[in-house]
């Protein structure tokens, strides 16, 4: 676990030496009844604090900052007491005035770091916690592990890693440095490398949470390893004291159970022998003797033709019109969902719950086994649900690319109205992890409505969660629930705007919704970004090919898919689309 909020400036030896000078003279005039305001309310404050009345504590240290202004201590100790209170947006501003005091107060720093990422600020908790082991020079186990976390947010892999390695060395013994070390070969997508990682920090210590869950779900969800993910989800159930989310763990865990679970046996009774009837003795009788019966003679009938008959077929009435069946052609996203974190503790970090790897997924259920898997560059993609390959039939692509349509009048094309929302403010994230897991579990269970239910009160209890807010756009894009889908996608960019895979979404959520024009816009900002993406060059000549008819920048495109990929599962096709279309 991660050390709490650290109180005292440790600058350098005189520092600590003038410090403690004055603590040790405080107390004193305090005890002698002689403490001037301001050094008793900052000693009362800490007393406060440090029996947990966090309230009294508050008073005091309020008090503390008013009378001494300038103290950078005191505004520490301030700091302290809100970010324990969950009054992070003040705290933040205490530990600011702090540092604004004295740059080189390193728990300050530190304190500043740990409130950024509370806030979900990687970049700035990235910045303090730099600054923090600048200052120790590199020396302290717990800035190198906070270091990690932000690095890891911020998809930094090399960093992290470097980070999590120091800490090893510094402190061979702490679980934590392997289970960052597993977490940063789970995003390079190589999960047996996080399996040792995991493993050895189970080893250092047997009752290590992140470490147990980590194994859990890296076997079951990358590893499709049901058998040995229930062990490990059933060894942290067992923890003392029991986890915060033991109650979302339990319900994967019994879903394991069942299934895994031997079919029942049917015991078959054998059916009883069948029962001969005895046979019934036949009596002979003597036949009636024939009595002769006179028939009257009857006029012929005249049976008159009816008219209009055909092949003497009876009258049917005449069925009512039945209104023409239109077939209407589905066009689902081929967009991530995506596969998320269950938060174990405040301060450690877990791989994300996983979804059923063996019975078929989301998206394989509808179209097959993806042939690859694109990860986004920018943004963790553990918590989404995986996208498909290019080439599925909620693509963009189409089994065999259109030729394009003969010239025509040209028709208007309807535009989006683009909602352009800022980037959202920080929620309750602690709700919104528990309504996320709900999702997470009724997704498993195939329950597309009330996952996106779940999804969607994640996003609005804690609306700056790219996850929420991404996970609830590919559902609502998955029931053509478009209204939804597309605000969902913009506030998912507002936050990550370079989250390649978002914006991948958003553009076929377009498409389908009949905005073209804006899904070929965006498209071209994804190629913008990386000129070598294969699914935005063949997602983009498709709309040109089919619905803009600019068989030109189609052309342009497709072959711009066949060099970067030449072996695309649709390279046959287009070939022949560029054979018939010169």
């Amino acid at each position: 676990m991660l050390p709490r909020e650290r109180m005292f400036d440790k600058k350098n030896p005189l520092n600590q030496f003038c410090g403690a000078t004055c603590f040790i003279l405080a107390v004193a005039m305090l005890l002698s009844g002689c403490t001037p305001a301001g050094p008793s309310a900052l000693l009362k404050g800490k007393k406060y604090l440090d029996n947990g009345n966090l309230t009294e504590a508050l008073a005091q240290f309020d008090r503390a900052t008013k009378i001494m202004p300038t103290n950078a201590a005191a505004w520490n100790y301030f700091g302290v007491a809100l970010q324990r209170s969950g009054q992070l947006n003040p705290a933040s501003d205490a530990y600011r005035q702090a540092l604004a005091l004295n740059r080189d107060l390193v728990e300050a720093h530190f304190n500043l770091g740990g409130v950024w990422l509370d806030l979900n600020k990687p970049d700035a908790a990235k910045a303090e916690f730099t600054a923090y082991n600048s200052l120790r020079h590199n020396s302290d186990p717990a800035g190198l592990l906070k270091l990690g976390t932000a690095l890891l947010r911020l998809n930094d892999i090399p960093a992290a890693e470097k980070c999590f390695t120091t800490l090893r060395e510094l402190n061979p013994l702490d679980p934590e440095a392997d289970n960052g070390l597993g977490l940063a070969r789970i995003q390079r997508r190589n999960p047996q490398d996080a399996m040792k990682f995991f493993a050895a920090a189970r080893q250092k210590r047997a009752d290590f949470a992140p470490a147990l869950l980590n194994l859990a779900t890296t076997s079951q969800q990358y590893l499709n390893d049901k058998k040995n993910a229930l062990e490990y989800y059933r060894a942290y159930l067992a923890l003392k004291p029991k986890p915060a989310n033991w109650d979302e763990v339990n319900s994967l865990a019994s879903s394991l159970e069942q299934q895994l679970a031997p079919p029942p046996v049917v015991v078959v009774k054998p059916m009883p022998p069948p029962v001969t009837p005895k046979p019934t003795p036949v009596v002979e009788t003597k036949p009636a003797p024939r009595t002769s019966i006179s028939v009257a003679t009857r006029p012929p009938v005249t049976v008159r033709p009816i008219a209009a008959a055909v092949k003497n077929s009876p009258p049917q009435s005449t069925p009512a019109p039945i209104a023409p069946v239109v077939p209407v052609k589905s066009e689902t996203p081929n967009v991530a969902v995506a596969q998320t974190k269950a938060p174990v503790t405040v301060e450690s970090i877990t791989v994300p719950m996983p979804e059923e790897p063996e019975k078929k997924g989301f998206f394989q259920k509808w179209f097959g086994t993806a042939k690859t898997e694109t990860a986004d560059r920018k943004f963790d993609p553990k918590k989404l649900t995986p996208l498909p390959a290019p080439g599925s039939n909620d693509d963009l692509t189409p089994t065999k690319p259109a030729n394009p349509l003969p010239p025509q009048e040209p028709a208007r094309i309807a535009r989006y109205n683009y909602l352009a929302p800022h980037k959202p403010e920080t929620g309750d994230r602690r709700s919104a992890s528990g309504a996320f897991t709900k999702a997470r579990v009724y997704e498993q269970e195939e329950k597309w409505v009330t996952a996106m239910q779940w999804y969607q009160q994640a996003a609005e209890m804690d609306p700056s969660w790219f996850e929420a807010q991404f996970n609830t756009g590919v559902l609502a894009h998955r029931l053509r629930n478009f209204p939804l889908a597309l605000p969902c996608y913009e506030n998912a960019l507002a936050i990550q705007p370079e989250a390649l895979d978002a914006r991948y979404n958003f553009a076929l959520a377009l498409k389908a919704a009949n905005y073209p024009l804006d899904a070929a816009e965006e498209l071209k900002k994804i190629l913008a970004i990386d000129k070598s993406e294969v699914r935005a060059h063949l997602a983009l000549a498709n709309i040109y090919a089919q619905t803009l008819k600019d068989p030109g920048q189609a052309r342009q495109h497709y072959l711009t898919v066949l060099q970067l990929d030449p072996d695309n599962s649709q390279s046959p096709d287009i070939r022949d689309w560029l054979r018939d279309n010169p």
